[in-house]
């Protein structure tokens, strides 16, 4: 599969970053601003994706971001895989929160 991709340090900081993880592994870490969209609810929601704004898509270690990615691409958004996921996210020191207030982790 051919999507476009970018390294996670190069993500910025004011992006649209969507999460497709499941609701398990979002509890258990995420950035701070992402927006959340289990990859198998994303068809249903598709409207709550901006058109004028691009999209940053990740998931654990960037394969399910990646067909995300090239769905969202092809329905009308402006996407780019975040290579590596949330586990390249957490090494490379980004922003984490977790929802039970712990110390959050990459499920």
């Amino acid at each position: 599969m051919n999507v476009p991709e970018v390294e996670v340090r190069a993500v910025p900081g004011d992006a649209f970053l969507l999460d497709v993880r499941e609701p398990e592994e979002w509890q258990a870490g995420h950035a701070p601003a992402a927006a959340h969209i289990p990859l198998m609810q994303l068809p249903q929601r598709l409207d709550e994706v901006p058109t004028d704004v691009p999209v940053y898509v990740i998931c654990r270690s960037g394969h399910r971001s990646a067909h995300a990615t090239a769905w969202l691409n092809r329905n009308g958004r402006d996407a780019t895989n975040v290579e590596g996921g949330m586990q390249a996210w957490a090494a490379a020191g980004r922003e984490m929160t977790a929802e039970n207030g712990g110390e959050p982790y990459v499920a």
